[in-house]
């Protein structure tokens, strides 16, 4: 799992592929007709956690790295018990489709004889038993995007690769295999990363135990709670009437859909992810009384979306002065939620001496926290 420098060199390469379990492993994929490049080698020699994979040789964008034939792949349609998983499929039904995955895991994990025993072998070393859902999910075509989205499953050799928001190497579907291919020069030594997805850092290490060090994640996100952009316009009412008039604008924002108790506005390092409805809600919560009274009349409709009024990162300071103060004062008391303030885990990151008596948990949630605050101090310079 990535947690430190994305490039670190390989002191030597030699016996990289260690006896057990890595050579039983490479002895079954090569059974199996998966591929790797000799380019490419699974060790634990200059990866950033565990084992990983590493180039032996310079590798060029475009250059194939392996391919993982579809019957080396595990899912609830290759497992031994397939054909009892499509029976009960009605049963085994779930909002994440990974029920059925889970079960094949499962039985296979138990299996003497399961034809995936090699590949479990390996598991302890890469962390599995910790974070044993490390799946990948086949998108759909554009002409199929009504269809419901295609069974999870498990990708041997995929899975020994780290993650980083700035990958080097992507994953190709095609008829017969998956390709893990090279998306950017790397330099022999170097660690060959995938990606488990546009994740921000408390997403990563939810699920998989691990968060980036800033700047590293540019999918990081910070996260303002709806209800605060409620409450810093509170702050701004002074008699009973102005009080009463925003929960009217908030009741009307939750009729359209754009707000809820327990939602958020999710802002990233170069976008807002929820642009609709953070701009809605600046609009009718800082629009004139009579503005709103019309709004409100035409259900939100008939008020055409200006170019000034856009909610991109880089429009941001060019934005109404009250949409901008009413975006300043939630940011700011978001920030308030926080138990410690920027300096302090500046002051932190930057002691090694003191960064190293943390815990890991420690390390971990000290880059979740000071990844949002650099997203949520971005948003103070621009709306200031």
């Amino acid at each position: 799992m990535a947690t430190q420098a994305k490039r670190r060199r390989v002191a030597g390469l030699a016996g990289c592929e260690d006896p057990t379990p890595v050579a039983g492993f490479l002895r079954w994929c090569r059974r199996v007709g998966l591929e790797l490049s000799p380019k490419v080698a699974v060790s634990r020699q200059g990866t950033v956690a565990g084992y990983g994979m590493v180039a032996r040789e310079s590798v060029q964008p475009g250059e194939l790295l392996f391919a993982v034939p579809r019957a080396a792949l595990l899912s609830q349609h290759t497992c031994s018990i397939s054909g009892l998983l499509e029976r009960e499929r009605g049963a085994l039904q779930s909002q994440s489709g990974w029920v059925p995955l889970l079960l094949a895991l499962l039985h296979e994990l138990q299996a003497p004889a399961s034809p995936w025993s090699p590949y479990f072998a390996l598991w302890p070393e890469l962390g599995r038993l910790e974070h044993p859902m490390f799946c990948f999910q086949e998108p759909l075509e554009e002409e199929d995007d009504e269809k419901e989205p295609n069974s999870p499953l498990m990708v041997p050799a995929a899975d020994v690769l780290n993650h980083l928001a700035n990958h080097n190497a992507n994953l190709e579907y095609s008829p017969n295999c998956l390709r893990m291919v090279a998306t950017q020069p790397i330099p022999k030594g170097h660690e060959i990363f995938n990606t488990y997805g546009q994740m921000a850092n408390w997403q990563l290490i939810h699920m998989y135990g691990f968060a980036e060090p800033y700047p590293d994640n540019t999918d990081d996100t910070a996260d303002i709670q709806m209800v605060t952009v409620r409450e810093a316009a509170l702050q701004g009412t002074k008699v009973e009437a102005e009080r009463l008039l925003l929960y009217e604008r908030w009741d009307f924002l939750c009729k359209l859909e754009m707000v809820g108790e327990e939602g958020a506005f999710v802002i990233g390092r170069e976008e807002v992810l929820t642009e609709e409805e953070l701009a809605m809600t600046l609009k009718v919560l800082c629009m004139p009384a009579e503005e709103f009274r019309e709004f409100k009349d035409q259900d939100g409709w008939g008020d055409d979306k200006r170019e000034e009024d856009s909610l991109t990162i880089t429009n941001i300071p060019k934005l109404k002065a009250s949409w901008r103060r009413l975006l300043r004062d939630s940011v700011l008391l978001t920030l308030q939620t926080y138990a410690t303030d920027l300096k302090t885990e500046q002051d932190l990151l930057s002691s090694k001496e003191v960064y190293a008596t943390l815990s890991w948990r420690e390390q971990q949630a000290l880059q979740v926290r000071y990844g949002q605050k650099m997203i949520l101090h971005q948003l103070l310079e621009l709306t200031n």
